[in-house]
């Protein structure tokens, strides 16, 4: 996998500076204050989140002392209230949602980035291709997503305001994040759709759909919003690492081993770890995906200002509530754990 090293902003340490306090380098060697984890996340099965997959399969998480239960909705924005509600104790989801919460003075802060490019695809029914050869020609359309108010929606809503549409000019469907979303392609229930690998790979091996927008890559995630645009983090609600530091340390010390652990990882080596149901049946096709969205997992759990500065740009343009927003880098990004993190 090709890695590039990303200058952080030195606003990106205002935060740690605050934490780093709590968080004594003999921590590391400690117990964690809360050993019995609830994560959240919405889509488990995706390469998006594979480092979650990989941190529990590989049982970095159980090294660290973590017995962690994983509770798996069909999309982030329920894990979002799960979070909230207080049914969770940590995330894996969109980096976006931590300046959602802070703009609604929900102390929610992301700890480790996973994801530096979106992974999501957006694409087209093969047979009608020739009618929707660009995002202009969605009007009218039903497009699956994973979920509602989750990051494939999102970014389907960008990409239609970016070429002159309404966020509500196609209707959006939740088709959730496995087989489920490859079925309502194939049975012509939706007309598209802005989802991720595995299901866009096994799409695309059976030739069902025309690809329009791809940010897999850096390329193409530049290409549509103008910059590195965070996807997958951990975070959980600042309290939560003030008052149990260790276990949150411990938290992200599983997820780094993880992204370590899939920077050398073969294709091979990832189908092998995966649950057999990951594979969609065909364990090739899984390989392919993973080489196709291996360049978006982070190098090092941290998100840059640039990556900041592009999210902002598109909430602003998509939320009325988030217009005029002014919520600072350091309150969504907390750089202490990643940076004091062992692989």
């Amino acid at each position: 996998m090709e890695r590039r090293t990303f200058l952080i902003g030195t606003a990106s340490f205002g935060i740690g500076a605050s934490l780093a306090g709590i968080l004594p380098a003999a921590a590391q060697d400690a117990k964690p204050e809360k050993p019995d984890l609830l994560i959240g996340v919405g889509g488990k099965p995706l390469l998006y989140y594979l480092p979650l997959t990989i941190a529990e399969r590989k049982g970095f998480f159980k090294e660290e002392g973590l017995n962690v239960t994983i509770n798996d909705f069909a999309g982030g924005s329920k894990s979002l209230e799960g979070l909230i509600g207080g049914s969770l104790d940590v995330v894996a989801g969109a980096y976006e949602h931590t300046i959602r919460m802070q703009n609604k003075g929900q102390d929610i802060v992301a700890i480790c980035n996973l994801g530096r490019f979106p992974g999501i695809v957006i694409a087209v029914r093969k047979d009608l291709a020739g009618e929707i050869k660009s995002m202009a020609d969605m009007k009218g359309r039903k497009i699956g997503v994973t979920a509602p108010g989750s990051s494939t929606a999102l970014m389907f809503q960008y990409a239609m305001l970016k070429n002159g549409l309404k966020t509500d000019d196609a209707s959006l469907i939740g088709v959730g994040g496995g087989a489920g979303a490859v079925a309502a392609v194939k049975s012509d229930q939706i007309d598209g759709l802005s989802h991720l690998d595995p299901v866009i790979a096994q799409l695309q091996y059976d030739g069902d759909i025309t690809v329009l927008l791809d940010t897999r890559t850096e390329a193409g995630t530049r290409a549509l919003f103008g910059g590195p645009n965070p996807a997958a983090t951990v975070y959980i609600k600042r309290e939560f690492a003030k008052e149990n530091p260790i276990t949150t340390q411990k938290t992200v010390n599983a997820f780094m081993k993880a992204l370590k652990w899939i920077s050398t990882a073969s294709p091979e080596d990832v189908a092998g770890v995966v649950p057999e149901e990951y594979l969609l049946g065909n364990r090739d096709l899984y390989m392919q995906a993973f080489k196709n969205s291996k360049e978006m997992y982070s190098p090092d759990g941290m998100v840059t200002m640039e990556g900041y500065n592009s999210m902002m740009g598109v909430l602003k343009t998509l939320d009325p509530e988030l217009a005029n927003a002014d919520v600072p880098f350091d309150k969504t990004f907390d750089p202490t754990f990643a940076k004091a993190a062992k692989t």
